[in-house]
C-alpha cells in the first residue's frame, strides 16, 4: 500500500535530480543537451537510437563537428550552422531537414527545436529536441491525404445537395438539364452529356456541356441517336439505358471498339472530346430509366474512381426523379390547357357590338390555373359577360373552372334576373354540385339594343378585380362598385350580393380580366392596376383585337399565372 505523500512530498520528489533524469530517459522524443559552446553534455536513449551513437561516445564532442553535414556528406561551415547561431543569440530556434551523420556512417534528415537553459538567469546551454524529418514528412503526407479525402467527400456531398436544390426549382426538362451541365462542368467533369429515352427504343442526345459552357461543335452531338439494342449490353450507354448498373470506363475501356450503332455514336463522342475516363449512369431507377448521364474527364492524372461512380450514380437517380416529375407535370398541364381552351366557347355576334377575348396560359414551368371567360345571349336578348378565376393552380382548378362555367350558364339562362341574384344561386349551389373551394368572378349584363343603344351595364363582383371602362375622350375608370364576397366564402345569404349599374357611352371599351394581367411578383396590386390603366388608354383607339394582343404584350414579364381577357366595344 502506497501512502499519500501530500503536496509537500510531491514537490520534493519533483525537485530531485533523479526524477528529471528518469523523465528524460523515458522520453520518446530524442533529446540532447549542449553547453554554450555547442559541446554535447547529455543525450537520452531516444537520441542514441536516432543518431546511431552511444551517449557516452557523444558526451564532450562538438555537436556541429560530430553531426552536421551537407547533402553530400561533407562538413558544413560553422557560420552556416543554425544551431550554433541560436547558441550565440541565446534564443529559441528550430530547423527542418538538417542532414546529420549517424554513427553507422549513414546520413539522415533531422528536424530540431532548441530552447535555452538558464540557472539563476545564467545561460547554461540548449536543450535540443530531434525528430526524424522523413517520418515527419510521411506523417504530414498522410495527414494531407486524409484532409484532401475529407475535402473531396465534403465537396461531393455539397455538389449533390446543390444539384437537388437547383433542379427542384424548375419543372422544365430543358432548363433542368442546362442547370445540371453548369453544375457538373468543370467541378466534377470536363464534359457532360445527357441522353433521354423518348419512346420505345428511341434515344435523343438533348444536352452536351463542355469547357466554358456551350460550344459550336457540340451541336453536332445533339441529335436523335440510333435505337437501343437490348442484346448488346457491353456498351456502357446501351447497358444503363436497358436498366443496367452505372459503368466506370478507364482509358483502355474508352478505346475499345463499339458493338452497336448506338455504342459507336457514344464512343465517337468520347474519342472526340479526348476522354481518358468516363462514367455513364442511368437517370432514374433500374425499373424506370428516363435516360443516361455521361461524364468525361480528359486529364490522365485525374481519372474517375469508384467514389466518383457512387456520387454520379446518386446524381443520376435524383435527376431521373426530376425528369419524371417534369413529364408528369407536362401531361397534367396539357390536359388542363386543352380543357380550358375547349370550354372557351366562340364569342357571339350581336349587332354592331364588338367582342374580343384572349386566354394566355401561364409561362412554361408554372402551374396552370382556373381562369376563364364567357359571353352568351340570354332568353331576353341580354348579353351576359363573365370573367372568373377558380382558386388553385392545378388540374383540379381547371376541372372546377369547367364546372362553374356550365352551372353559371344554366342558372343565368333558366331564370334571368339581376346579376347579384344569379351569383347568389351559384354560391348556394357551389358546395353541393361542384368541387370548387373558392372562386372569384364578375357577371355583367348589357342592357340595350345591340345596334343603337343606349346601353347600361349591370354587374356584380365576387371578389374579382374591377372592370376597366375606357371612354373615347381619353378618360378611364375602374368600376369598383358591386363588390361582394368570394364564391365559397360561406358568410353570404341569398339576396345579399350587391348590384351596380353604369351607362356605357358610344365608342367606349370595357375590359374584363383576371388577376394574372395585373399581379407581378414583387409588385403590389395598385401598381398593377395603374400599369394596366396606362397601357389600355394608350391603346384605346386601336382595333379591339390589336388592343387585346398589344395589352398582353406590354404588361411586364415575370408573371407566373394564367391570364384571361374579355373586351367589349360599343358602336361609335
Amino acid at each position: 500500500m502506497v501512502e499519500d505523500m501530500g503536496d509537500e512530498g510531491r514537490c520534493r520528489s519533483v525537485a530531485e535530480p533523479d526524477f528529471w533524469r528518469r523523465v528524460v530517459r523515458r522520453l520518446g522524443t530524442a533529446l540532447i543537451v549542449v553547453d554554450p559552446t555547442g559541446r554535447i553534455l547529455a543525450a537520452n536513449p531516444a537520441a542514441e537510437r536516432l543518431l546511431g551513437r552511444a551517449a557516452a561516445a557523444m558526451r564532450g564532442e562538438d555537436a556541429h563537428d560530430l553531426l552536421h553535414r551537407d547533402a553530400a556528406g561533407g562538413p558544413v561551415p560553422r557560420e552556416q550552422c543554425p544551431l550554433l547561431r541560436s547558441l550565440a543569440e541565446r534564443a529559441e530556434a528550430r530547423g527542418e531537414g538538417e542532414i546529420c551523420l549517424r554513427g553507422d556512417g549513414r546520413l539522415t534528415a533531422i528536424s530540431w527545436s532548441a530552447s535555452p537553459l538558464r540557472d539563476d538567469s545564467a545561460f547554461q546551454g540548449m536543450a535540443v529536441l530531434l525528430t526524424d524529418a522523413a517520418g515527419d514528412r510521411s506523417t504530414r503526407r498522410e495527414r494531407a491525404a486524409y484532409t484532401r479525402a475529407l475535402e473531396d467527400r465534403t465537396e461531393r456531398l455539397t455538389l449533390v445537395a446543390e444539384i437537388t436544390d437547383v433542379l427542384g426549382q424548375t419543372l422544365e426538362i430543358d432548363e433542368a438539364l442546362a442547370r445540371l451541365g453548369r453544375l457538373l462542368v468543370p467541378r466534377l467533369a470536363d464534359w457532360a452529356a445527357v441522353d433521354l429515352r423518348v419512346g420505345t427504343g428511341q434515344v435523343h442526345r438533348v444536352a452536351v456541356t463542355g469547357p466554358g459552357g456551350r460550344h459550336a461543335a457540340q451541336e453536332d452531338w445533339r441529335e436523335r441517336l440510333p435505337q437501343t439494342e437490348v442484346g448488346r449490353a457491353h456498351s456502357p450507354l446501351v447497358q444503363v439505358l436497358n436498366g443496367g448498373d452505372p459503368v466506370l470506363q478507364r482509358e483502355a475501356d474508352v478505346a475499345e471498339p463499339a458493338g452497336s450503332a448506338l455504342a459507336a455514336v457514344h464512343s465517337g463522342f468520347l474519342r472526340a472530346v479526348g476522354a481518358t475516363s468516363a462514367i455513364t449512369v442511368p437517370l432514374g431507377s433500374a425499373r424506370q430509366v428516363a435516360g443516361a448521364l455521361t461524364l468525361v474527364r480528359t486529364d490522365p492524372e485525374s481519372p474517375f474512381d469508384t467514389d466518383d461512380l457512387k456520387v454520379v450514380g446518386d446524381i443520376g437517380r435524383r435527376v431521373g426523379l426530376v425528369i419524371d416529375n417534369a413529364r408528369r407535370f407536362g401531361r397534367q398541364r396539357a390536359v388542363a390547357e386543352a380543357m380550358q381552351r375547349n370550354l372557351l366557347a366562340p364569342l357571339p355576334r350581336l349587332g354592331r357590338l364588338q367582342l374580343a377575348a384572349r386566354y394566355q396560359p401561364a409561362p412554361a414551368g408554372s402551374q396552370v390555373g382556373g381562369d376563364w371567360y364567357d359571353a352568351f345571349e340570354l332568353k331576353n336578348g341580354t348579353l351576359a359577360l363573365v370573367i372568373g378565376d377558380v382558386v388553385g393552380h392545378d388540374l383540379t382548378a381547371a376541372a372546377g373552372m369547367a364546372q362553374l362555367h356550365g352551372i353559371l350558364r344554366s342558372l343565368a339562362w333558366d331564370r334571368p334576373g339581376p346579376p347579384g341574384a344569379v351569383v347568389d344561386r351559384l354560391d348556394d349551389a357551389l358546395p353541393a354540385i361542384t368541387t370548387v373551394p373558392m372562386a372569384t368572378l364578375v357577371l355583367a349584363l348589357l342592357e340595350g339594343s345591340p345596334h343603337t343603344g343606349p346601353w347600361t351595364l349591370r354587374w356584380t363582383s365576387a371578389g374579382h378585380p374591377p372592370p376597366l371602362l375606357l371612354a373615347q375622350d381619353g378618360q378611364a375608370q375602374y368600376l369598383e362598385a358591386g363588390q361582394g364576397l368570394l364564391l365559397g366564402a360561406g358568410s353570404s345569404t341569398v339576396g345579399s350580393r350587391p348590384n351596380a349599374a353604369q351607362s356605357l357611352p358610344p365608342g367606349s371599351t370595357l375590359l374584363l380580366y383576371t388577376d394574372g394581367l395585373i399581379e407581378i411578383p414583387g409588385s403590389d396590386l395598385d401598381t398593377g392596376l395603374t400599369r394596366l390603366r396606362h397601357h389600355a388608354l394608350a391603346l384605346a383607339h386601336e382595333p379591339l383585337d390589336t388592343l387585346c394582343d398589344q395589352l398582353l404584350g406590354r404588361m411586364p414579364p415575370g408573371n407566373t399565372d394564367d391570364v384571361a381577357l374579355l373586351a367589349l366595344r360599343m358602336p361609335s
